[in-house]
């Protein structure tokens, strides 16, 4: 069973995403950038939990990703969306880069685009993507 936590956090993270994308799709708008920042975080903390979110954000291994990370949402706030969010999208791949070829495989059992992720240029790709043998999730 889902909890309501779990519920709430799956509706703000897809919100996020889809105010980040919008504001990229506005010519990186920095209001709704910002709000879409604001939301993924707190979508992030209710899906996860909070000191699992505090334990992911506070990794030594990963600094890098978490500092990038987190001055690309100062700088999306300060007004700077496109520095911001090519600093957040390093971030990002820096501290998800694990999970995306454990996403890759289980896609290939979608009916519509296994066989795009089937495809060898794409399988190839995400093997060689997340650092190696190392499969982990990273939360």
């Amino acid at each position: 069973m889902i909890s309501d936590n779990t519920k709430i956090g799956t509706g703000l993270l897809f919100l996020g995403c889809i105010f980040l994308a919008l504001g990229m799709l506005f010519m990186f708008d920095s209001a709704l950038l910002a709000l879409g920042d604001l939301l993924f975080l707190s979508g992030l903390t209710f899906t996860i939990g909070f000191s699992r979110t505090f334990r992911f954000f506070t990794r030594r291994d990963r600094i890098r990703g978490i500092i990038s990370f987190f001055v690309g949402i100062f700088l999306v706030m300060c007004g700077w969306g496109l520095i911001g969010m090519i600093l957040q999208l390093y971030g990002i791949v820096y501290l998800f880069g694990q999970f995306f070829p454990i996403a890759a495989a289980s896609m290939k059992d979608v009916p519509v685009v296994g066989s795009l992720f089937r495809m060898p240029a794409v399988e190839s790709f995400f093997s060689n993507f997340g650092g190696g043998g190392s499969r982990r999730a990273p939360v």
